[in-house]
């Protein structure tokens, strides 16, 4: 049974699709799985079901657990010569000297790391709403200003509105793409050439969370992949999202020798851990691990799409491992809702307050959330 987003839509139209979980294109051919309960899922007993933090569902791969438990017996030891390793390689892969790469306890804390560097009293941060706001907060903090950018109407970065609101007060824009929390794209050429346009004292942090997951055009194509030779773009990437590492917290910047020496020296020592520092190694190396979570969350994001779409839900086309849907109520109910039922969700997103974000799960995991949405009064769930 061909299940396309088309066929669900015109089967809606026609009462095929009734208010249950529509079945997944894996049921569809191999017939339905029994409907498996909260406690009947591994380590979920007591636990809610999390599709909030866009973690990779599926974990990391044996080889970096393997790397993990090694690394275990190494805990009397201090882990620079890990981390030193762990740098080298990284530059190794994207054709930079060590030096350029400036490791820390998760891509936030590269993110406070800038902040320190450059955001004060009296000087700015641009960034886009809604998009990833921890920069934001840190910088907040630090008593700079923050300046929000409304996207466009296709959820791009609006890189004109963002431009105009630049002063000489500006020191450093940050761009999420794909953004969080709508998973969408803005043009590669559109970046390069607002770069080109800032003054020569604004930075901008671009953040790559999510680069496994977008499959590559002419539109999109990564700063570490295809680099600007401008001292001003630092490029930050995660461990936490296709490797699947998010609780070891590593992460780290790629920027010109200038850049990152700044950066770095707002570094806490030895921020990078040596159980993180090991598997991290490992992980970049196991190449098939990462090509079967790009796979899995390929399918994972269509089904979803299916689902929603069968529901007449909209959702923003998504180049992550997450996507967000018009709820067609206050999303603070819908997250009320699925608590209830075991089920975390983020809290609603500044200027989408209609919308919900929804990390992508395993598929019993996903079934469950659409059982749940279901559940709700018709008014609320349609």
């Amino acid at each position: 049974m061909d299940i396309s987003r088309r066929n669900l839509l015109r089967q809606v139209a026609t009462g095929a699709v009734a208010t249950m979980v529509v079945p997944s294109l894996a049921e569809a051919s191999l017939g339905a799985e029994p409907r498996i309960s909260l406690s009947e899922i591994p380590g979920q007993s007591c636990v809610a079901i999390r599709l909030n933090r866009n973690e990779n569902a599926y974990g990391p791969s044996a080889r970096a657990i393997a790397a993990m438990q090694e690394a275990l017996t190494l805990a009397n030891r201090h882990s620079e010569a890990y981390a030193e390793a762990l740098q080298s390689k990284i530059a190794a892969l994207y054709r930079v000297e060590p030096e350029q790469v400036v490791l820390g306890c998760g891509s936030s804390a590269v993110m406070r790391m800038a902040v320190n560097a450059f955001v004060r009293p009296g000087k700015k941060l641009i960034i886009a709403l809604p998009t990833f706001d921890l920069i934001g907060n840190f910088a907040q903090r630090a008593g700079g200003d923050v300046t929000a950018v409304g996207l466009t109407k296709d959820y791009s970065h609006n890189l004109d509105a963002m431009l105009g609101r630049t002063d000489d007060a500006t020191r450093l824009v940050y761009i999420c793409n794909p953004n969080n929390p709508t998973g969408s794209l803005t043009r590669r050429r559109d970046i390069e050439e607002f770069v080109r346009s800032l003054p020569p004292t604004t930075y901008v942090l671009i953040d790559e969370a999510y680069y496994h997951y977008v499959n590559h055009s002419t539109d999109y194509a990564s700063f570490l992949d295809r680099q600007l030779d401008d001292d001003r773009v630092i490029v930050v990437r995660s461990f936490s999202k296709i490797y699947g590492l998010a609780g070891l917290r590593v992460g780290y910047a790629v920027a010109a020798r200038p850049t990152a020496r700044l950066l770095a020296s707002y570094r806490l020592p030895e921020e990078v851990n040596i159980v993180a520092a090991k598997a991290a190694l490992t992980a970049l190396d196991d190449a098939e691990h990462i090509a079967m979570s790009v796979r899995r969350n390929a399918d994972d994001r269509q089904e979803f799409f299916n689902q929603a779409y069968a529901r007449m839900l909209p959702a923003i086309d998504s180049h992550t491992n997450f996507v967000m849907v018009k709820a067609a109520r206050p999303a603070t109910e819908v997250v009320e809702h699925f608590k209830r039922n075991n089920i975390t969700l983020p809290l609603p997103f500044a200027s989408f307050d209609d919308h919900i974000r929804v990390s992508m799960g395993k598929s019993v995991e996903m079934r469950e959330f659409w059982r749940v949405w279901d559940l709700m009064p018709h008014k609320m769930a349609m």
